[in-house]
């Protein structure tokens, strides 16, 4: 990755690190970079947000700067990443830009660019768009007279188009389904209001009062407990948590069980094989997905895949193998049969749907797989040492020596961060006490070694 984009997307403090200064360059770089690839064309850009104070700011920044370079800016107003991604394609334009800093708190923004088709931009193009972008220059001539681009303001239309392909999604009716819907303050409020309204839920909506700074604040998927508290006092069927631009689902079952991405995964995935649904009877996760997913697809027959951590690598994996369902422990789910990217929303009402189908509570319908206990300890060490864990002798020993312990019911996981200089321990096992004492011995050998 470049000096600006990261995993998803370019993000930082707003007017700080991103500026009103730097939307606009990458308005202009990204309109001319998608010019040259449809021939030179003014290429249409959809433009949707999250409910940050800044996200005003930033979008008036952004537009100018395609407005500027030719191209025609289509402003959707709030909405999620995935409706950004699947409106796209489906209103024609070239190309989606979601301005959002996700599950991060108000004072952070970001920008990320889909193609035409509602695919994150490939690493080769956003590094061509950054290349021009701080170089603070296009090349050739400026655009000037009738060849500077349209704004056209679709808030409504982009609404009703994204709120109909999600009700169309759920082959069941959800009428009599008690629901608690927490929208963390974000993107999702309107659109699933108007969705739950539209398929007759009877829903209650916490995390539905944004004002510019609460975003993400103590509501959403970063945290269920708000969701879990509402569920139990409401004594509803489900609850669905939805971060701030609305990519991630986590539920809370009918007790205030906590959900995650691998619970998610698990139920949809058996409901999509009974149906014979499910691609290759293979699902797509990451690293980080507990090893009792592993163990709980394996009685069913089907087939785990491990992709890095990030939803980009998730969906990598899937498009090389052919799979159809992925995602992530936190809540990122891809149904790539009808999506390009993960959807909170849409994942919630293939849940929803898989529950009805099984006639199983939530609490009932993840009975076969069983979440081992999980234990995360860094071990700080020298930026150069952060990846040569592996050729020093007495750490691989000793990481031997705990997977044999564990004969197959465990597993160590050593990740290097991406950014500080740490090493990650992860050890999983059926001993919460036995593993916590092995991944601090473990940690503790890495320090005295790399550090």
């Amino acid at each position: 990755m470049g000096k600006l984009f990261g995993t998803d997307g370019v993000r930082g403090v707003a007017n700080k690190e991103l500026t009103p200064e730097l939307a606009c360059a990458l308005g202009k770089a990204g309109t001319y970079i998608l010019s040259s690839e449809i021939n030179d064309r003014p290429p249409s850009v959809i433009i949707g947000k999250d409910t940050r104070i800044s996200g005003d700011m930033l979008e008036d920044g952004l537009a100018a700067g395609i407005l500027s370079a030719g191209g025609n800016v289509i402003r959707a107003g709030v909405m999620s990443t995935p409706a950004i991604a699947f409106l796209v394609h489906d209103m024609g334009a070239d190309c989606g830009v979601v301005i959002s800093a996700s599950h991060n708190t108000f004072e952070y923004n970001g920008i990320k660019f889909f193609n035409s088709r509602g695919y994150k931009l490939d690493d080769a193009i956003e590094n061509r768009i950054e290349e021009i972008a701080l170089t603070g220059g296009l090349p050739g001539t400026p655009v000037s007279g009738e060849s500077i681009g349209r704004a056209l303001e679709c808030e409504d239309d982009a609404l009703s188009r994204y709120a109909n392909h999600m009700t169309e999604s759920i082959g069941c009716d959800i009428s009599g389904l008690k629901l608690v819907v927490d929208c963390a303050n974000g993107a999702s409020c309107a659109a699933a209001k108007t969705v739950f309204g539209k398929l007759n839920a009877q829903a209650h909506f916490i995390g539905d009062e944004p004002n510019g700074t609460n975003i993400n604040d103590g509501f959403g998927s970063t945290h269920p407990e708000a969701l879990r508290a509402a569920v139990i006092a409401t004594g509803a069927d489900l609850g669905l948590a939805f971060d701030g631009d609305a990519d991630r689902l986590i539920a809370v079952d009918e007790n205030g069980g906590i959900m995650d991405g691998d619970h998610i995964m698990y139920i949809c995935a058996k409901h999509m094989k009974e149906r014979g649904e499910l691609t290759g009877n293979r699902v797509t996760a990451t690293v980080m997905s507990n090893i009792g997913l592993r163990l709980a697809f394996e009685q069913l027959g089907i087939e785990l895949d491990l992709a890095d951590v990030g939803d980009r690598y998730v969906l990598e994996l899937m498009q090389k193998t052919g799979c159809v369902l992925g995602g992530e422990q936190s809540g990122h789910i891809i149904f790539l049969d009808k999506n390009t990217t993960g959807d909170g929303l849409f994942a919630g009402l293939r849940l929803i749907e898989a529950l009805a189908y099984s006639g199983k509570k939530a609490s009932e319908a993840s009975a076969g797989l069983t979440i081992y206990p999980q234990v995360l300890k860094n071990a700080a060490v020298k930026n150069e040492h952060k990846k040569t864990f592996r050729s020093d002798p007495e750490i691989a020993i000793a990481i031997e020596k705990i997977e044999v312990q564990m004969k197959g019911e465990g597993r160590v996981l050593i990740r290097p961060s991406g950014t500080e200089p740490l090493v990650r321990v992860m050890i999983e096992g059926a001993d919460a006490g036995h593993i916590e004492r092995e991944a601090t011995i473990l940690a503790e050998l890495i320090e005295k070694k790399l550090g």
